[in-house]
């Protein structure tokens, strides 16, 4: 049988232990066999495996194989450079792989979180003696001692405890205490019955002994950290996607390269010069500074979201977010301000705002009653704060006390005894003193307060409760919970001296009901407008009333009309995972009576009906769902340590409207990126058809493979990152969530890079080669790599690439806009990033150092406008294209991007 079912006899023996706890020896023996009191971790790879893994996936493999083949043409050929060449491959894939590494870590800190909430040590009972002992060493069986601010080591049953209350937050993000005693309990959940105290929670108020029934990974706390550990994190849409693209690449630059080293070696061309093609289209072609660049751009994207209040922990959670297409959030303090207030009284006389009990209004004897109940029955306790005395508890609680101080009413009467809130009993009562009496405040929920109501609370005195008047207060808190609020019923009774304790909540006199409302955040319903607009959808979880539940929903205009879907607790509980995923195609529906662990099984649904989901966590018990999701969003101000550890993202303002701004953001990521593939992409055309053009024309190779490189890493990063800092379009939240299938590099980017914009820089590249050949009078005899003509035609190629890519930067700023719709200002990274760019050519053409790095020469002022012609057609027929596109949209009604 389940201890908590047991009595406390019944409980030690079937534990072996006693009310003395275990001896010495064999305390000893049970830690051997059950092992020590941690957290199990799950098995992963070696450090080391996992950090090689980084280097050998096959993007990396690509360059591994450019770098071997310039050291081998550095050996067969030495004193070209290649080895230069090689070293600052293997430095691509260093950084690549290191940062890669750096974020597969982020995955272990939820469980060693998890490890940080058990006491280090434990006050325990050895052989009748008091022991103080390291928490890892507490057994199944141990007797724990337990005082107020004391956290518990293990799961462990009450054996005796004096006004025990209980902080469970971090279990279940709930902040109201509960109490607990020794008494045998059918409650089956453990974080319900009044027996059990779990792992990690703490002794807010009372003593108590308990005995040890399960430590380490066999306490819930072990049992939530399996099931975070075994809810896979699953790649976001952009790691899948760079991976893929990563691929498509990765086969591109290869086939290129072998198949253009059979040509050459076919049509005469060396071995050395046929490798040196063979590595050149494989620079040419894999975009090397792709994942440095992706990753910048997304740190830019999370700087920015920090600074709207939403804190990124892993970046590929920045686009992810713009993603999404269902948002499963919290109510309390993410839709509402987690600032209880008392709103209405429902009085035998009937309904009252609490201005109407204000000071210096009429206050009946009636409401005085109940305002005495309130202002007695609660389980705050006093701290110091700034000074001076003040109370600290459940915002509830104080809601109520401080609508008793503002009538008037304050607290006279000392506290004998408490019987305390628990879920199963679902209600709170204080025993007190004064004026020659004793008098019984209770309060809790109305239908587990009104049937131990005899009599009310009348204008005239306590009268007889018949049906009648019974129908007057269920209609009365019908009416409450239709505006939204939560209602409590409020009692009292007087007691005779000696009356068994647990015979005190009888015979209640009705003192009247209270509404109690935690407004909603002002800026909400215009949140969950643009989520409309967004084609985003939005579910409330919550652990409330469903009643209340659906009245906030409706008043922050989450729901419309009359054809919502509540989903509670219970009903979840009897679905199968098809049902569920059925259920979840209601187009407005409210998840109430929920607990934290259902999260899981609604994300896990979500997930397999495809969507891309964000889900709000506070408690312990959200990591699995925030971890399960696309993307994990912890509370930054109620939230624990083990959410926001599990979490892609924290809220540091816990408010639903700094949601919707991130995943404005995050879609204006995802565009940037497609801005800056384009810009990148497109030059691959001119750095391939250089070599293209020496193995098929015979020409001098136009355009070095070191000169590939500056362009890659050097001089199109930066201009490259301003596109990935483009501000959102006007339009980005008025489309729809990109489909999860819909890739980056689409048919329309490849298009517009390899067949349109690439073409026409390539074209630039080869006349600016061409015409200092030309002008030179070149016969076409060949060139030595250190012949000043061969340096100059090189050189010109280069420079008429970046001129052109500082062309194209421009044009990539929209792929619909005019390049003339947006202002210049708008982004001064791009004009910074131009800058840059146009100084390290110079530098690299017109410096001794630039010029032995790269083998350049200075130009003459005739040989920069070569290029200049050829960057305005890239723009006059970029604008076309542009025009075309746009009439295209309007006419099927998109928003343009």
């Amino acid at each position: 049988m389940a201890i908590h079912r047991l009595g406390v006899e019944e409980a030690l023996a079937s534990l072996g232990s006693s009310a003395r706890g275990l001896s010495p020896e064999e305390a000893r023996r049970r830690l051997a066999e059950y092992g020590p009191n941690q957290i199990e971790r799950a098995r992963r790879a070696p450090l080391l495996l996992r950090f090689v893994r980084e280097f050998t996936h096959l993007f990396a493999a690509i360059l591994w194989l450019a770098a071997g083949l310039c050291f081998a043409v550095e050996w067969l050929r030495p004193g070209e450079g290649m080895r230069t060449l090689g070293v600052a491959i293997l430095g691509v894939i260093g950084v690549n792989g290191v940062f890669s590494f750096w974020q597969e870590y982020r995955a272990e800190r939820a469980l060693a979180a998890l490890e940080r909430l058990l006491p280090h040590r434990a006050k325990l009972l050895r052989d009748g003696h008091a022991v103080d002992a390291l928490a890892a060493e507490v057994v199944p069986g141990d007797v724990v001692l337990l005082a107020e601010g004391d956290e518990v080591p293990a799961d462990c049953r009450v054996i005796e405890a004096r006004a025990l209350r209980l902080e469970v937050a971090m279990l279940t993000g709930e902040s109201r205490p509960v109490g607990r005693d020794e008494r045998a309990s059918d409650e089956d959940d453990a974080l319900q019955n009044r027996n059990t105290l779990l792992a990690g929670t703490s002794v807010v108020a009372g003593t108590a002994a308990a005995v040890a029934f399960a430590t380490g990974g066999r306490s819930e706390l072990g049992r939530i950290a399996r099931l975070s550990g075994a809810a896979d994190e699953s790649p976001s849409p952009l790691q899948l996607e760079i991976a893929r693209l990563s691929r498509i690449v990765a086969a591109l630059a290869t086939v290129l390269g072998v198949v253009f080293f059979a040509i050459g070696r076919a049509v005469g061309i060396s071995l050395p010069e046929s490798a040196i093609f063979a590595v050149g289209l494989i620079v040419a072609n894999v975009p090397e500074g792709l994942l440095p660049t992706v990753t910048l751009s997304l740190a830019m994207a999370a700087q920015r979201m920090a600074r709207r209040n939403a804190l990124i922990r892993h970046l590929p959670a920045v686009e992810t977010l713009g993603a999404a297409t269902v948002i499963c959030t919290d109510k309390t303090g993410t839709l509402t301000c987690n600032r209880m207030r008392l709103e209405r009284v429902f009085l035998a006389s009937g309904a009252a705002h609490p201005g109407a009990l204000a000071p210096g209004a009429p206050l009946a004897a009636e409401a005085r009653r109940l305002l005495e109940a309130i202002a007695h029955c609660h389980d705050l306790r006093e701290v110091e704060r700034d000074g001076a005395r003040a109370l600290s508890g459940d915002p509830m609680e104080l809601a109520l006390v401080e609508g008793a101080l503002a009538a008037g009413v304050t607290a006279s009467r000392p506290k004998l005894d408490e019987l305390p809130f628990s879920s199963d009993r679902r209600r709170l009562s204080t025993l007190h003193r004064g004026d020659g009496e004793l008098l019984l405040f209770t309060k809790g929920a109305p239908e587990v307060i009104l049937p131990r109501c005899t009599r009310f609370e009348s204008a005239d005195g306590p009268a007889l409760l018949d049906g009648a008047q019974r129908a007057v207060f269920a209609s009365g808190h019908e009416a409450l919970a239709r505006e939204g609020l939560r209602v409590l019923a409020v009692a009292w009774r007087p007691v005779e001296g000696g009356e068994p304790r647990d015979d005190l909540e009888r015979d209640l006199v009705l003192a009247g009901l209270v509404g109690l409302e935690d407004p909603p955040r002002p800026d909400v319903p215009e949140a969950i407008e643009r989520c409309r607009d967004a084609g985003v959808r939005v579910i409330m979880v919550t652990g409330d009333h469903p009643g209340t539940a659906v009245a906030l929903a409706r008043r922050i205009g989450l729901i419309t009309g009359d054809g919502a879907t509540v989903l509670t607790g219970d009903r979840l509980d009897r679905l199968t995972p098809t049902e569920l995923q059925l259920a979840l195609d209601a187009p407005q529906i409210v998840l109430a009576r929920l607990r934290p662990e259902h999260k899981l099984s609604v994300v896990e649904a979500l997930s397999a009906k495809r969507e891309i989901v964000a889900v709000t966590g506070d408690g312990v018990n959200d990591a699995p769902a925030l971890r399960r999701a696309d993307i994990g969003i912890a509370m930054g101000v109620s939230g624990s340590d083990v959410a926001k550890e599990a979490a892609d993202m924290v809220l540091l303002d816990d408010h639903f409207a700094s949601i919707v701004a991130a995943i404005e953001e995050g879609r204006a990521v995802f565009d940037n990126l497609r801005k800056f593939m384009t810009y990148i992409l497109t030059s691959n055309v001119p750095e391939a058809v250089p070599y293209l053009a020496f193995v098929l024309a015979r020409i001098p190779l136009p355009l070095t493979i070191l000169q590939i490189l500056a362009i890659d890493l050097g001089t199109d990063m930066i201009p490259a990152l301003g596109l990935g800092a483009e501000r959102p379009d006007a339009g980005v939240m008025r489309r729809a969530p990109r489909p999860r299938a819909e890739r980056l590099l689409n048919r329309a980017l490849l298009a517009r890079a390899y067949l349109l914009l690439g073409p026409l820089e390539a074209a630039a590249a080869m006349a600016a080669y061409g015409f200092v050949l030309q002008r030179a009078g070149w016969s076409g005899a060949p060139l030595a790599a250190g012949d000043p003509l061969y340096l100059e035609a090189t050189t010109a190629t280069f420079c008429a690439v970046i001129v052109m890519q500082v062309a194209n930067v421009f044009v990539c700023r929209s792929a619909s806009e005019s390049i003339f719709a947006r202002a210049l200002l708008d982004n001064r990274l791009i004009l910074a990033g131009v800058a840059v760019e146009l100084a390290l050519a110079f530098f690299l053409v017109y410096t001794p150092r630039g010029q032995a790095l790269l083998g350049t020469t200075p130009l003459d002022l005739w040989t920069w406008l070569v290029p200049v012609p050829f960057a305005l057609a890239l723009i006059a027929l970029d604008e076309l294209r542009k025009a075309r596109l746009r009439r295209r949209l309007r006419a099927s009604g998109a928003a343009l991007g």
